[in-house]
């Protein structure tokens, strides 16, 4: 009986063959650790720009199910890759959390609309093919990124999308019923549960406790619908009414009734437009990807092969980045990049092989033909998103904190820390300061936080003299 459920050597082994019977169940694994993290910011920008309901329902529907079935191609990319395109490293690629706040801050910049979505496209074909041309001269690029750099990056990430995920947890900050009781007793039950699971079992449930959350915030937003009223009422001023609206918790089960099950993706959903307010401060946003993403291979070789990565597997993974993420702007689709959470899977488990993460991506692709699973995700209360997204996005400020630990808090490091946070971060994040500064400066740099963070700690580190340990080291 033992030998049933022991895993063949192979599973440890990159290039392993491994029969399916393990390979499915590990990949499924890997594809429940970030699947709804691959949707999340679709969900976030498309409501961002106003195209998350009404009219542009169906759009919706076809990204969510574009965004699924090109995780999976960008996967089997990385994981087998073709000709310089992929680091042939076990890596899971998936749309990225790192660009929502500069992309809400383009959405701002710009009205909003459908406009606004495809500039942040038109935006994203170009950075990604500027983060291609990166990872072609990575070796002698690697030197301005030490872990001191990287991880100030990382943790104004996580920072910038705290705010956006306590928004969720409130059902919505443009809601008319944000703030209400059931709205955060909703996202605080999915809280406790991902957090019963996480801690309190193990395996693939404590692996999957973020999937295992939603699934019980849609069975009780479903019986809230039973117990507590469905609509409510606001005064609209300028109508001079009162207008009834239905709560952000209802379920909208009518949509995913009206969705396909099968369906083929659709190339171009939104037109690119090609706008400097947005393709600026992207592209800087592209450099930062690239670091994230050199961690991100380092740390999955280190973790799960016990060796460091090569220059060949770090410029082949990033080149991949570009690649993918212009390839899904095309479907409509933000940046595609390695996803944190399956190189946490990967180090704790130690499990490598490409068989097993290739059955992941085939089923991410398989999802990516099913309307219906896209128009089931959609429909997720802003409150439920919320409860996980708290978690997924304040674990990005721990990973922060780890990479700038990594290496001796030495008076230089603490330096460029402290700098890139307290006045690239804070000047970013509070776009009142650079009113009177040139607009080019105001589009680079205003907004999230993120940009003028990553610009100081690469200027700084480039600029400040290193310390005695550091010269002995080099």
């Amino acid at each position: 009986m033992n030998k049933k459920f022991t895993l063949s050597k192979e599973a440890y082994e990159f290039e392993g063959k491994l029969p399916l019977s393990q390979a499915i169940p590990l990949g499924l694994q890997h594809v429940l650790a970030m699947f709804v993290g691959n949707l999340t910011p679709l969900i976030i920008i498309t409501g961002s720009c106003g195209i998350a309901s009404g009219e542009f329902a169906e759009l919706q529907l076809a990204l969510l199910q574009n965004a699924m079935l090109i995780a999976g191609i960008v996967t089997l990319i990385q994981l087998f890759a073709i000709g310089p395109v992929g680091g042939k490293v076990p890596i899971i690629m998936g749309t990225s959390s790192g660009f929502i706040g500069v992309f809400k801050s383009v959405a701002a910049t710009m009205g909003g609309g459908i406009l606004a979505y495809g500039a942040i496209m038109g935006a994203s074909i170009i950075g990604g093919l500027f983060e291609a041309v990166l990872g072609f001269f990575l070796k002698p690029l690697r030197k301005f990124f030490p872990s001191v750099v990287t991880g100030t990056v990382v943790l104004s990430i996580g920072l910038s999308l705290i705010s956006v995920g306590i928004g969720s947890f409130g059902g919505g900050s443009s809601a008319h019923d944000f703030g209400s009781i059931p709205n955060l007793c909703l996202a605080l039950f999915v809280l406790v549960v991902i957090l019963a699971f996480k801690h309190g079992t193990k395996g693939p449930l404590s692996s999957s406790s973020i999937l295992i959350g939603i699934i019980f915030g849609y069975i009780a937003a479903f019986i809230m619908g039973f117990c507590l009223n469905k609509t409510g009422t606001y005064f609209d001023p300028e109508k001079e009414q009162y207008i009834e609206y239905t709560y952000g918790w209802v379920l909208n089960w009518q949509k995913v009734a009206d969705a396909k099950w099968i369906a083929a993706p659709s190339i171009l959903p939104v037109k690119p437009v090609f706008d400097l307010r947005a393709i600026l401060p992207v592209l800087i946003m592209f450099i930062v990807t690239a670091v994230e993403t050199v961690g991100d291979i380092s740390g999955v070789m280190e973790g799960g092969l016990g060796r460091e990565a090569t220059d060949k597997e770090l410029s082949g993974g990033v080149i991949c980045d570009g690649i993918g993420s212009s390839i899904a702007a095309l479907f409509g689709i933000l940046p595609n990049t390695s996803f944190s959470q399956n190189v946490g899977l990967v180090a704790m488990t130690k499990i490598v092989n490409r068989i097993a993460l290739c059955t992941g991506a085939v089923f991410l692709i398989l999802c990516g033909l099913c309307p219906k699973l896209g128009a089931l995700v959609s429909i997720m209360p802003q409150s439920v998103l919320g409860g996980a997204a708290v978690i997924m996005f304040s674990s990005i400020v721990v990973s922060g904190i780890q990479l700038i630990t990594k290496t001796p808090l030495t008076p230089r490091n603490l330096t460029i820390v402290s700098v890139a946070l307290g006045v690239g971060y804070g000047m970013g994040s509070n776009t009142g300061i650079l009113v009177n500064v040139p607009e080019l400066i105001q589009l680079v740099f205003g907004g999230s936080g993120i940009v003028p963070a990553a610009f100081v700690a690469i200027l700084l580190n480039i600029l400040l003299p290193k310390d005695k340990e550091e010269d002995v080291k080099g």
